[in-house]
């Protein structure tokens, strides 16, 4: 590990972080590439790559398998200790950077789905022998479906196709026409190659055809800031804080976290859903008074006025408020082994709001690999996709998936065991 990185200083705990998300294949690379991010970024302690060493070197390899470095976190899940998503962090002198390393296979959607619905950016990896394959497709679908920002297809094992430009242009051609079909802003192509650290931080001098940048500079620098929405002010209410002593005894502020929008000492509010309106006193950190917050930082707020306000309610603006229903549509992926069917009950969570729910009809299922629909709406199965119409008990105040993540996204959980049944995205 290297030694002169200060984890405790300001300076680190100010940097930007990057939630980042992978999917490939088993034999795409994967565990290589994050190994190589690891290695070349010194997030390795030294005792971790002698190991590695002694692996290498016993299998015969000609080089350091850095695939090892995620290997051993792989069999640790084996034995229990760790879940089927692990997570890497590693810094560089620009960015800290989180790694949710998730399963690639069809079985396994719902992990991928868990590990990418708080990324800013996906890697989707390619073998370039092989090319785009229908888990390729999945996995640009499912990245699409959770409205991550940012893809970056690394089309990897360059080295075993002579480092050809036709064979990278032919892939990146062949993935555009599928990707135009999806809602993805923003797509980055690099040819690389994981074992032999082409293109992943140097340039390759085996592709000198290849003008892009490397992995590591497009993480450090794609632009994050703005992925968030800062423009719908929403202030989901977590907890009513009242401190029982002498010296804040007439203190009440309302704690949570900020889900979109800019909200300023003095602006005119809206509470949901009684409709109350009263204006901003202040809003509290952790150690001082704030002028403004935003997403996603977790703050107080004091209103002027005294309002019966508790968790689940929503602060918003007059004059940008949230849809109100009982009805919502949501893209469904379901995560347990009993299928949903319709006419069921269920208990919904929204943002700090608890209600119960029904629901209604299964519209259509979605083919992840061709983007078909399948108009069967008997049940959904683990790991399947699908639309479907929820009715809930009390009003809702949400805006949609593709608006803002986090007010636009919901969990089943069953009444009884209270076991996650499915996560559903706001149409």
């Amino acid at each position: 590990m290297d030694t002169d990185k200060d984890f405790s200083s300001k300076a680190y705990l100010d940097m930007e972080l990057l939630r980042l998300s992978t999917a490939g294949s088993v034999d795409d690379g994967k565990s290589t590439l994050i190994g190589r991010l690891l290695y070349d970024s010194k997030s390795i302690f030294e005792d971790q790559l002698e190991a590695v060493q002694r692996a290498s070197i016993k299998k015969g390899s000609e080089h350091i398998d850095l695939a090892w470095l995620t290997d051993g976190l792989r069999a640790e899940r084996e034995q229990g200790i760790t879940i089927d998503v692990a997570y890497r962090y590693f810094a560089t002198p620009k960015r800290k950077f989180i790694i949710a390393d998730t399963p690639g296979h069809v079985q396994y959607t719902r992990n991928m789905v868990t590990g990418a619905s708080t990324a800013n950016a996906a890697i989707i990896l390619i073998d370039a022998r092989n090319g785009v394959t229908e888990q390729t497709y999945r996995h640009a679908y499912i990245s699409s479906l959770l409205q991550i920002p940012h893809l970056i297809v690394c089309i990897n094992k360059m080295d075993l196709v002579e480092y050809k430009e036709e064979v990278y242009e032919r892939i990146k051609e062949e993935f555009s026409a599928f990707a135009s079909k999806l809602a993805v802003k923003d797509i980055r192509f690099v040819p690389i190659s994981a074992l032999k650290g082409d293109n992943v931080v140097e340039h390759s001098k085996n592709m000198i055809w290849y003008e892009g940048g490397t992995l590591r500079y497009i993480l450090e620098n794609i632009h994050v800031g703005s992925d968030l929405n800062h423009i719908d002010p929403r202030f989901p209410v977590q907890y009513v804080i009242r401190p029982q002593t002498d010296e804040y005894h007439d203190y009440r502020g309302y704690a949570g976290r900020i889900a979109g929008g800019v909200f300023r000492k003095g602006d005119k509010v809206m509470v949901l859903p009684s409709g109350f309106v009263s204006s901003i006193e202040s809003i509290d950190s952790f150690n001082e008074e704030l002028d403004e917050a935003y997403p996603p930082m977790s703050v107080t707020i004091r209103l002027s006025d005294d309002l019966d306000i508790s968790r689940g309610d929503m602060i918003v603006k007059e004059n940008n408020v949230p849809q109100v229903s009982q009805d919502i549509d949501v893209m469904m992926c379901w995560m347990n082994e009993k299928p949903l069917q319709p006419r069921t009950k269920y208990h919904l969570k929204h943002t700090t709001h608890d209600v119960k729910c029904m629901v209604k009809e299964i519209k259509y299922k979605i083919d992840v690999n061709t983007l078909n629909r399948i108009e069967d709406g008997n049940d959904l199965k683990m790991n399947e996709i699908a639309r479907v119409s929820i009715r809930t008990t009390k009003p809702l105040f949400f805006d949609s998936y593709r608006k803002n993540r986090q007010t636009g996204s919901i969990i089943l959980i069953d009444e009884g065991t209270n076991n996650t049944m499915g996560v559903g995205m706001i149409v």
